[in-house]
């Protein structure tokens, strides 16, 4: 079995993280998003793993060739003209089933039982409350009879979460060929939803397996989300620290310093990062930064970065009313 991994875009919703690594190069409960996925892939028959990469990306090819023994290649998309086209470069490197995973997600199922699949393929669905950021599917009997990439209604609300299973990688491939001539665009770029139709249409038969997680690394928001989420299923760990208070589930990695601060719960603190006389909670400290003086929650702190407050020495008596709070 083949893996294709698509990662070449730009990470907007992420920055200004994403100006400076790829989107799958940030931070979540102590290793990058992209470490989390190649991590479920462990054990599985891979014959190879073909990377789409973009803006950045000797930085993917650095973190994979230094951390997994995947055999692997990578294919530069030099124009953002969207998923499909992304999966179209790789058309001659590709054969037999393959796995296709975008890595806006983390997800948990059980990979090895994709090459018994009925039918053609299998497609991963969630029920999401707001389906409008996403491809849904439309299902008849538990197959997929329509895909619909970004919908306007809340009508259908089964998600695609972004992982493919495609016994026939050419048939695919031709798909994308035909959407391509055709010149069928949403949202002015190549969808892979409007290639599963043309699939569908032409009688393929795709499976929906429903997920019970399924955890999105898009946006800040989302991805503090899944930083909590992993910390509590295994993903923490502890350090020693020096006069601190840490409260679980927390990540702090074995290089990083906590001096005279509360961390946790819900804290990332990555390699030779430092945090000192800080109250910091729910959120992400990446690699070498430093914290000092301040009082965080729900935040993101990129690489190299430096933040420094000041804590309030107050003298105030009965009856007083303080508001030292930016309005």
């Amino acid at each position: 079995m083949k893996v294709i991994i698509p990662l070449a875009g730009f990470g907007t919703r992420l920055r200004p993280h994403t100006w400076s690594k790829p989107k799958p190069l940030v931070n979540v409960a102590g290793k990058p998003v992209l470490g989390h996925i190649l991590d479920k892939l462990v054990g599985l028959d891979i014959e190879e793993i073909v990377f789409v990469t973009g803006y950045l990306g000797e930085q993917i090819e650095a973190y994979v060739s230094s951390h997994y023994s995947f055999p692997a290649r990578y294919v530069e998309q030099k124009e953002l003209k969207g998923q499909a086209h992304a999966l179209w470069l790789t058309r001659d490197h590709v054969e037999g089933p393959v796995l296709i995973i975008f890595v806006d997600t983390i997800f948990e199922t059980d990979l090895t039982e994709l090459t018994s699949a009925p039918g053609d393929g299998v497609l991963y669905v969630k029920q999401v409350e707001d389906p409008r950021r996403f491809g849904v599917a439309v299902l008849e009997d538990g197959w997929v009879t329509r895909l619909i990439e970004k919908p306007t209604s809340f009508e259908h609300n089964l998600a695609v979460i972004g992982v493919y299973y495609l016994h026939d990688s050419a048939w695919l491939m031709r798909a994308i060929e035909e959407l391509i001539r055709r010149d069928i665009k949403t949202q002015g770029e190549y969808f892979l939803a409007d290639a599963l139709q043309l699939m569908i249409d032409q009688g393929a038969r795709l499976a929906a397996r429903q997920l019970e997680v399924w955890e999105d690394c898009g946006k800040p928001e989302t991805l503090l989300h899944t930083n909590r989420y992993l910390l509590d299923h295994g993903h923490g760990q502890t350090a020693p620290t020096e006069n601190s208070i840490i409260i679980p589930p927390v990540y702090i990695a074995p290089s990083a310093k906590v001096i005279n601060s509360i961390v946790g719960p819900y804290v990332t603190l990555a390699d030779e990062s430092v945090i000192r006389n800080s109250i910091v909670r729910d959120s992400i400290i990446d690699e070498r930064s430093h914290i000092e003086f301040a009082m965080l929650s729900g935040s993101l702190i990129g690489r190299d970065a430096r933040v420094s407050g000041a804590f309030e020495r107050l003298n105030v008596g009965d009856s007083s009313e303080v508001s030292i709070a930016d309005e």
